[in-house]
């Protein structure tokens, strides 16, 4: 049967041959080889030719598979600095203390991962000893993506160097009384100590890369010096199925990250059994890596298997190794070793000679315990050699197995991921195994001792004195003092605040030719970090690629296309704009670097994210999430926004929403502003709060999200109203009344408030016209520019009111007084606007574009989600019936002339 993957003839000929009697002579060699030593030494010579054709740079295909063996031999390993012995007792602490606290935490019935762990101790333990550089070294230390069911283990050793008390490990899952531990790495609950939180499975490997390439970023602009600094990012080997976890990989290859390396714990099992129970994830990775460009290192057996290696003579050894499924791998941990005898040895006969030469116990050794993610001197040889490696980013993939030395209850079991604990019994038997002086008398009522040697013990010593030689604790979050940054000049603000007289202009534009100035601004101008996802155009922002650059680290190795325009494709080395291409995820790991560089690399950075506002929210809320508790700052800008001003693009594209999901975010300020002076008044007061002299009490770990529109309308001039920038910032101004439009409202004449938010406060006034003109009814017309803050502000009063504090919400205070009922609407679902109907004292109603969006005019749209002037016309008639004050035909009478 003919390989499909095979070069098939047709395609030889399209290469030129200059001398086909030598390419004979090497086809005969192979043939030659194949007959006499068999198919398989043919393969090994192939392989072993190609991979030192790989080495001397000869262009060729990658090999994308190599042996199921270690990358590194053993022959090839260097010595392991310092002190094996107290490692070792480190290490043991560490397993004994990470699996008490989570047993001990179960009577509460709060859970935690214990398996994970024991599977990668020496993973961490190695690190912490000889790699990881904490945020006293040079430059910023290194950065930790930990894996999340691992973070008991970090705890423990945390509890032995002295940074935690035994009363906090008991307090792990429990927050609520203000000394526990949160259960995964949370920046937010747990600020001193994590600075990534990665237990949203996918985002830790997406968000290391874009870290790692954010810090060449900040080097290559001049503005930190990060090269002593590497990301290091542990993971699950069944983490990698989600999508985001691959999603950039070429991305780090493409750009040389060679100061980025992941850790994948491959201990072959995910949550319910194995990742690949019929295939062999390790392969399977390698390929994947190495056919995005990353150097791989594998780190598979411990040194119990070299005498097996030193045996396979024939390479039959390394055969079997590549044929066994994941799932049979498993099932050898947990077997006796006749069975290992005969389903692993028994089917070659230079295998059965080989298990002659074995004893049980050897082989025992070798299937139950020896994995190289387990032993010192391999995962240090994987390191070294990962750190030393430069021009692209290396993965190392370190075989384990989950829950190892937990005991046969634990080790390879499908159901470890959910098994919460160990008996007293089972820890007696771990004790021994680790060899711990914890007597049977520690365990008091059945409960498990924590264990520590002794602030003084050697273990500890050693362990503080290999952390001040990295520089100092790790891992650990630091936010050096750092004075405020100064606040640009109010002349790029007020700008706004004349209006644009009779030309029409988009928020979307406004906000772009605010950023445009503030990026000119001698003091922080360099700080701000544009990103956008290939939409630059969209947003008009082209004219910013001349003067500020798209950021690559190759420079520009080409000559643009349109080098002879005023607003050419300009790509530096020390650009400022991160273009991501089409990656809406790649977009905000972006964001999420560059708005916690304050803590990062003491380095406070003011990113701006602009992004079609459909495909914000909806697909990287996750993300969104992630920043909030990863402590980040920064503006988030939904261009494009609501459901009814993108012309034709349709359902998949018409955002009626994410206000809805924003609100959902505690750290997300939202805003939907209507007009430019409102969106260079919420930015200035973000850029106040953020990054300048934020209010006594104000939480400075925020971010904001402002919806703009791409509907050219005529700009105002900022009215002459009292206290208008509080009300911008707070959510609620009014705008006008009847009076002041110059509308006269005949005398007693029936009054509404309209509230509008974003575009949809042109149509509010022009209602309030119709309304005059038509039917005698006085409008006033808000601006809402934030629903959600307005809600936000209510519920503080709430809270404040249960604790006997006189507070009244600020939208109460806002509408005091305002004669009628309240009529809000936006270009999104009722529910936005309705967030805040509940503390409305006057009549309330909301109009909103619910449902799926379509394809037509904004006029057209409009009509059919019922939110256009007319519509809110025949609405504010109906209110207004409902109390008495207009006719009820008039309701009837309004929409047979609207054609509604």
């Amino acid at each position: 049967m003919t390989d499909p993957n095979a070069i098939q003839p047709s395609e030889l000929d399209q290469l030129p041959d200059r001398d086909p009697e030598e390419t004979a002579e090497w086809q005969a060699s192979l043939d030659a080889v194949t007959k006499a030593a068999g198919p398989h030494r043919a393969a090994y010579l192939m392989r072993r030719t190609l991979e030192r054709a790989e080495g001397a740079g000869i262009a060729l295909p990658k090999l994308l598979e190599t042996d199921y063996v270690n990358s590194i031999p053993t022959s090839a390993e260097p010595a392991v600095p310092g002190d094996e012995a107290l490692e070792q007792r480190i290490t043991a602490w560490n397993r004994w203390n990470a699996a008490a606290m989570v047993t001990r935490g179960s009577k509460y019935g709060v859970g935690g991962h214990i398996a994970t762990f024991a599977s990668a101790a020496w993973l961490y333990e190695t690190g912490f000893n000889h790699f990881f550089k904490g945020k006293e070294a040079d430059g910023s230390g290194d950065q930790l993506y930990i894996q999340g069911h691992a973070s008991p283990g970090i705890y423990a050793r945390a509890f032995l160097d002295g940074r935690l008390n035994e009363e906090q490990l008991d307090n792990f899952r429990r927050e609520a009384a203000g000394n526990g531990l949160p259960s995964y790495p949370h920046p937010r609950r747990l600020p001193w100590l994590w600075e990534f939180p990665t237990v949203s499975m996918g985002l830790g490997p997406l968000s290391a890369i874009y870290q790692a390439r954010f810090n060449r970023y900040l080097a290559n602009r001049g503005i930190k010096d990060t090269a002593a600094s590497h990301v290091w990012a542990f993971l699950g080997d069944g983490e990698m199925d989600e999508p985001e976890s691959t999603a950039a990989l070429a991305l780090a290859a493409r750009e040389e990250l060679d100061n980025l390396t992941f850790v994948i714990n491959c201990n072959l099992q995910r949550l319910d059994g194995p990742v690949r129970a019929n295939f062999k994830i390790v392969q399977e990775l390698e390929a994947q890596f190495r056919g995005a460009g990353w150097n791989v290192v594998k780190t598979l057996w411990g040194t119990a298997w070299d005498e097996l290696f030193q045996l396979d003579t024939t390479g039959a050894l390394v055969r079997r190794l590549r044929q066994v499924p994941d799932a049979q791998i498993q099932t050898y941990q947990t077997r006796d070793a006749a069975y290992i005898r005969q389903d692993f040895f028994g089917g070659d006969p230079a295998l059965v000679e080989m298990a002659k030469l074995l004893s049980d116990d050897k082989i025992l050794e070798c299937f139950h315990l020896s994995r190289g993610g387990h032993e010192a001197r391999k995962v240090f040889a994987a390191y070294k050699a990962a750190v030393e490696h430069k021009g692209a980013p290396t993965v190392i993939l370190a075989q384990t197995v989950k829950g190892h030395t937990l005991g046969e209850g634990f080790a390879s079991k499908n159901a470890n991921h959910q098994m919460k604990k160990l008996s007293v019994d089972e820890f007696k038997n771990m004790r021994d195994l680790l060899e711990l002086p914890i007597k049977d008398s520690d365990f008091v009522d059945g409960v498990v001792p924590y264990g520590h040697p002794g602030a003084d013990s050697p273990e500890v010593r050693y362990l503080q004195e290999r952390r001040a030689a990295l520089g100092g604790p790790a891992p650990a979050r630091r936010v050096h003092p750092v004075a405020p940054l100064p606040a640009p000049a109010q002349k790029a603000f007020a700008s706004f605040d004349k209006g644009s007289g009779s030309q029409n202009v988009a928020t979307t534009m406004a906000f772009v030719r605010l950023v445009k100035d503030l990026v000119r601004d001698k003091e922080t101008g360099k700080r701000w970090v544009p990103i956008v996802p290939d939409e630059a155009r969209t947003f008009g922002m082209e004219s910013l690629f001349p003067s500020l650059g798209i950021y690559s680290p190759k420079g520009q190795t080409y000559e643009p296309v349109d080098r002879d325009q005023l607003m050419y494709y300009k790509e530096a080395k020390n650009g400022q704009i991160l273009n991501e291409g089409i990656t809406e995820a790649g977009s905000m790991a972006d964001f999420i670097a560059a708005s916690t560089s304050y803590a990062t690399h003491g380095e406070a950075m003011i990113p701006f994210y602009i992004f079609y506002s459909m495909f914000g929210w909806q697909r990287t809320a996750d993300q969104m999430w992630q920043l909030g508790d990863q402590l980040g700052r920064g503006f988030l800008v939904g261009a494009t926004a609501g459901r009814t001003t993108l012309t034709g693009e349709g359902l998949q594209h018409a955002d009626g929403h994410s206000p809805v999901i924003a609100a959902t975010n505690p750290a997300a300020l939202s805003y939907d502003p209507a007009f430019a002076y409102e969106v260079a008044t919420i930015v200035k007061d973000g850029l106040r709060r953020m990054y300048g002299e934020a209010a006594p009490g104000e939480d400075q770990n925020v971010f904001y999200y402002l919806t703009v529109y791409n509907e050219p309308m005529p700009q105002p001039a900022k009215p002459s109203v009292d206290r208008i920038d509080e009300g911008i910032v707070k959510g609620l101004y009014r705008f006008n009344t009847a009076e002041s439009a110059g509308i006269t409202p005949p005398a007693n004449a029936p009054r509404i408030q309209l509230l509008g938010s974003g575009t949809a406060i042109h149509w509010a006034l022009k209602a309030q016209a119709l309304l005059a003109e038509e039917w005698g009814v006085a409008a006033d017309v808000w601006s809402a520019t934030s629903w959600s803050e307005l809600r936000r502000d209510a519920l503080e009063a709430d809270e404040a009111l249960l604790r006997g504090e006189e507070r009244v919400p600020f939208v109460r205070q806002a509408l005091q007084g305002a004669e009628g009922p309240v009529l809000a609407v936006s270009d999104y679902m009722r529910q936005v606007p309705d967030q805040i109907a509940q503390w409305v004292e006057q009549d309330w109603s909301s109009l909103g574009a619910d449902g799926f969006g379509l394809s037509d005019t904004r006029e057209a749209a409009r009509r059919h989600f019922g939110v256009d002037a007319e519509s809110i016309v025949v609405a504010a008639l109906a209110q207004l019936a409902k109390r008495g004050e207009v006719k009820a035909t008039a309701v009837k009478e309004a929409r047979e002339q609207y054609g509604l």
